[in-house]
């Protein structure tokens, strides 16, 4: 008797323990690491208080995800965020969370890591460009799709690529994720011990500041505005650290793990931050990074072993960028389709997104989804451009899943809770706190990100209404 071909396949919960905390350590650790601390001392001209906004920003994300974890524990399931808000916000909230994640918050994380994969690649076989004129054609002032072509076209093919590579299987990308994890904290360790011991750097670096530094009091507005410009470029570092959340229908025992992942990962992540930082800035003099900052695309990591390394060590470092930066495109691009899957489910998404692969358990069509958006936002804009725009709408949603924890405390107070957040209510309040300072400060540092942030994700209203009634 002839069997019915499978048509759908499901997900399944394949995952430890230890590959979620790989994945989330993966999830963080890509660009930001070898690239941020540039902007970060332009905006402040200070190394110390360089280093410091990397500590408040470690301790803040350490604080949303012992937040999120413990939504987490009561909700796990495929789609993180999106099943969260549901349960205590409903649709219209859920949904908006959603597209926001599609549109601006994790495609533009997919572009703008896959971006700095081909600036790496840049620097050792140097990519094309079009002539001058050319490149500085524009749409609404904002766009120059042709600017920087050929680092943009790799970073297409880059998405492309990963993209089937995840379609072909979750097994397959997590021996990836974990094998480039191990390379890239041997290839840390080597920067972090090479530049203490064999460089010529000083800690009167660390104490020096910028020509331009002026002293200001800790209560002068332009620092505080200063701080949080600063802190975009390190939260970005540290974005992705709730991406777990969207597999957790793939997780086994996904109300204990994910929490214990959260937690694990992430203070993993803060560690390595200031090891490393501290590093770049005991080698190099602030006014040297900041004139990193100033090329188009230069990477501090790369010019701060060039104060000690051969050019092999140079050529090192930057595969070792390169791979870092390969294995945390592959997690970006994994996770955020399972939102789409759900919200396809929920007949609030394009409908062919809630399709799951009947050999390869994985969700193809929303896979496919994110890659062409993820490559129209490369066209469209800057590294640093997207990365401001996307920090500034995913604290929003941080601060809304914060806030959940005191909505169902006082909802379903009898809800099985695998974890609660430690220093309740203390702790989640805090977070809420700054996430609206964030939010708020970011439209006089950033204006233009964050309108551009809010009109992607306010495009979604009149998808909203469309679905909603058709699925009715």
């Amino acid at each position: 008797m002839l069997t019915k071909p499978k048509l759908q396949g499901e997900l399944k919960q394949s995952l430890t323990l230890g590959a979620a905390i790989l994945l989330v350590v993966s999830s963080i650790i890509g660009s930001g690491i070898y690239k941020k601390v540039a902007p970060m001392s332009a905006e402040l001209l200070s190394p110390t208080l360089v280093l410091i906004c990397w500590i408040i920003a470690g301790i803040i994300t350490l604080f949303g995800a012992l937040s999120n974890a413990e939504v987490a524990g009561m909700l796990a399931d495929a789609g993180g965020e999106y099943v969260y808000f549901k349960r205590i916000y409903g649709r219209f909230m859920a949904f908006i969370y959603g597209w926001s994640v599609f549109t601006v918050i994790k495609s533009a994380t997919v572009a703008s890591i896959a971006y700095v994969f081909s600036q790496s690649f840049n620097s050792i076989i140097p990519l094309p460009h079009l002539s001058s004129a050319i490149e500085q054609i524009n749409f609404l002032g904002i766009f120059k799709p042709f600017e920087n072509i050929g680092v943009k076209i790799l970073t297409i093919l880059l998405i492309v690529g990963l993209t089937f590579l995840n379609t072909r299987g979750l097994r397959g990308v997590s021996f990836l994720s974990k094998s480039i994890t191990k390379l890239v904290f041997g290839g840390l360790a080597i920067i972090v011990l090479s530049g203490l011991f064999l460089s010529k750097g000083s800690f009167a670096n660390i104490t020096t500041n910028s020509a331009a530094y002026i002293p200001r009091h800790w209560y002068d507005f332009d620092l505080i505005k200063a701080m949080f410009g600063a802190m975009l470029a390190a939260f970005w570092a540290y974005e992705g650290w709730n991406s777990i959340g969207f597999i957790g229908g793939e997780i086994k025992s996904p109300k204990r793990n994910i929490p214990l992942a959260l937690a694990g990962g992430i203070a993993i992540v803060i560690t390595v931050y200031l090891l490393v930082n501290f590093t770049y800035m005991y080698v190099l003099p602030i006014d040297h990074l900041i004139d990193v900052y100033k090329t188009q695309n230069g990477i501090a990591a790369v010019a701060v072993v060039g104060q000690f390394a051969s050019s092999i060590g140079l050529f090192l470092l930057t595969l070792l960028v390169l791979m870092t930066v390969l294995g945390c495109t592959n997690s970006t691009i994994l996770m955020p389709p399972r939102i789409y899957y759900a919200m396809a489910k929920d007949k609030l998404f394009f409908p062919k997104a809630a399709n799951i692969h009947p050999t390869y358990n994985t969700p193809n069509h929303a896979l496919w989804i994110q890659a062409i958006w993820a490559s129209v936002l490369v066209l469209s804009g800057s590294f640093d451009q997207l990365t401001d725009m996307l920090v500034f709408a995913a604290f929003f949603f941080y601060g809304a899943t914060a806030l959940g924890v005191f909505v169902m405390r006082v909802r379903e107070p009898n809800l099985e809770r695998g974890y609660k957040v430690w220093g309740y209510p203390i702790v989640p309040g805090f977070f809420i706190l700054f996430c609206f300072a964030l939010v708020v400060i970011t439209f006089y540092t950033n204006p233009r990100e964050a309108f551009l942030g809010i009109a992607l994700m306010l495009t979604g209203i009149p998808f909203y209404i469309y679905w909603n009634r058709k699925g009715q």
